[in-house]
């Protein structure tokens, strides 16, 4: 088969769908590779690199996007919408809750759409995984940076000091980015509460993270009650393939303190917080109710050496079976794969997805 992997041109986008390696394996198993000039280079590939690892470099990316298999990192912006074709196949981060406008593009060019955020296999979400699991490290990071008075924020170090109290870090949701969240804000030695509606995950949250993170349930009450004493906010609530809840008020976020910041991980599905709207890592934040916002749509991109070798990792045995058996038979034999079937036949075939863009959800013939 051939697969192509076209250079990412979202807004400060650095990673790659594919490390040299992952070019290696797929070469090596008979397929034929192409990739558009340049595409790794922010992650610390070179063309050279691919070229030796059996790559064939192309210069335009609609030589890329020619191919049978498109595999990228993020969602195709409408500049690559004239890309779009039947029969091609298109493997990629898509959140289409957010981007209904791709939804309508990719329908009516009748492209097969799998989106990596709606795999899931054993109640997980594999390929998801891992980038939650840098952005939540990464939204302690943020948080903290621009807790400093220099950058807009209150002038707030999370972990304090002999004599001062540490920051306090509300975390809503407690899966694999809320999890990593709270991790990497306890290390630093800030105060931190998690905010989960399943009991049995709290459960695991208390017996795997230190003891000063502490749980409690999701609702609006305890909302109202924590925020007002809260510095870092971090919204990582995640409905697969659903626009995400909007848990925080913009009257809530009115009761915060000025200086507050809010990291809100969830905006590529549409946010989670009433007050937020997508950033770039060329714009990052602005203010909105006395509060600092951090909503960048693409925040793995921000470390893409240790993104794109993560993703890659458990991108490539999808992309090995998509390309050596097919389609149809690749679902077969990985049955994950058809819950991350986004498009087909001119649908929308996504029960979660389709809600959230108010359309009639077509059958998935797959499942």
């Amino acid at each position: 088969m051939n697969i192509g992997i076209p250079r990412e041109i979202k807004t400060l986008e650095s990673r790659v769908a594919c490390t040299p390696a992952g070019v290696r394996s797929l070469v090596g198993a008979g397929h034929r590779v192409l990739v558009e000039c340049g595409a790794g280079e922010a992650s610390g590939f070179s063309d050279d690199k691919y070229r030796l690892a059996g790559a064939v470099l192309v210069q335009q990316p609609e030589e890329a996007w020619s191919a049978d298999l498109i595999v990228k990192v993020k969602e195709p912006l409408e500049e690559e919408f004239r890309f779009f074709r039947k029969e091609q196949i298109l493997f990629t981060f898509l959140h289409l809750a957010g981007v209904p406008g791709l939804a309508k593009a990719l329908a009516a060019a009748g492209v097969t759409a799998i989106g990596y955020e709606t795999v899931e296999v054993g109640g997980r979400l594999p390929l998801l995984a891992p980038m939650s699991e840098i952005a939540g490290k990464m939204s302690v990071l943020m948080g903290g940076y621009y807790l400093s008075k220099h950058h807009g924020g209150m002038g707030k170090l999370l972990g304090g000091v002999p004599g001062v109290l540490p920051g306090r870090v509300l975390v809503l949701g407690g899966g694999t980015a809320g999890l990593n969240a709270a991790r990497a804000a306890a290390g630093l030695g800030a105060e931190v509460t998690v905010m989960e509606a399943d009991q049995e995950r709290m459960r695991t949250l208390e017996s795997v993270l230190p003891s000063q993170v502490h749980t409690i349930y999701s609702n609006e009450q305890h909302l109202e009650e924590l925020l007002p004493e809260t510095d870092l906010l971090i919204g990582a609530v995640l409905l697969a393939g659903a626009s995400a809840p909007k848990l925080v008020t913009r009257q809530m976020v009115q009761a915060m303190k000025p200086g507050a910041v809010l990291v809100d991980i969830a905006i590529d599905q549409g946010g989670c917080i009433e007050t937020s709207r997508p950033t770039t890592h060329h714009d990052p934040v602005f203010v909105e109710e006395g509060a600092v916002h951090y909503c960048v749509t693409n925040m793995p991109a921000a470390y893409p050496a240790t993104s794109t070798e993560a993703l890659t990792g458990v991108t490539l045995p999808y992309v090995r079976r998509l390309a050596d058996l097919g389609l149809e038979s690749a679902m077969v034999v990985m049955p994950g794969l058809a819950g991350g079937l986004n498009v087909w036949d001119g649908k929308i075939v996504q029960p979660a997805v389709a809600a959230s863009l108010g359309v009639e959800c077509g059958k998935n013939p797959f499942v």
